[in-house]
């Protein structure tokens, strides 16, 4: 799995903080367990463990406040598009639903960035179709009801390179692994943010 991000900065965790109202209690920095960042084979959830493939992403879900204690987002929590695009699918996944946005961003190699918002419910009158600017919402965390797993609610983010022949319709989770048409990168490498990695303890 690589990580090709060459895109500048963007302000998605600003934004995602600020239409929560996270920064009116003391935003610090976002908190990850090993097994939520990107390119990661550790299980964070349950009694840990080895996922069964690399961490497609990273998990947004615990926050540290300026006085260093941590909480975590809820099923009510907004999320934020990070930049223009297009939704061009929404599907189910094993928490709730993924939507995928396209991008006009071209990195000159005959590829374009997708974004992918995963475990989420999508926004009143988002829908496929929907043009989207940078900053609007486009979906919440979902809640912890009729999950399969036991997980705290979070938003799994994935960003892409897609080649311009890879028809839309086929990009999921298995094609995301499988493809050599898509290529995977960092979301942490374009997401303006403070953030500290903690210990995973089950107990």
């Amino acid at each position: 799995m690589n990580s090709e991000c060459t895109l500048e900065k963007t302000g998605f965790s600003r934004c995602l903080v600020r239409c929560n109202g996270l920064d009116e209690i003391g935003f610090e920095s976002w908190v990850f367990y090993p097994g939520m960042l990107f390119n990661s084979l550790d299980k964070w959830w349950g009694e840990g463990g080895d996922r069964p493939r690399h961490h497609e992403g990273i998990d947004l879900c615990l926050y540290r406040d300026k006085q260093g204690q941590n909480f975590r987002l809820d099923g009510a929590t907004k999320i934020p598009v990070m930049y223009a695009g297009k939704i061009i699918k929404i599907e189910e996944d094993y928490l709730a639903h993924s939507l995928y946005v396209r991008h006009k961003i071209y990195d000159g190699n005959g590829r374009q960035l997708y974004t992918i918002y995963a475990h989420t419910e999508p926004y009143t009158g988002v829908d496929t179709g929907s043009i989207v600017n940078e900053g609007d919402i486009i979906a919440t965390i979902a809640g912890d009801e009729n999950k399969k797993e036991i997980m705290l609610p979070h938003v799994h983010i994935s960003m892409a390179w897609v080649s311009e022949s890879f028809p839309c319709e086929r990009l999921n989770w298995d094609t995301m692994n499988e493809s050599g048409l898509v290529t995977l990168c960092d979301p942490l490498e374009v997401i303006d943010c403070e953030y500290t990695t903690i210990r995973f303890d089950p107990s």
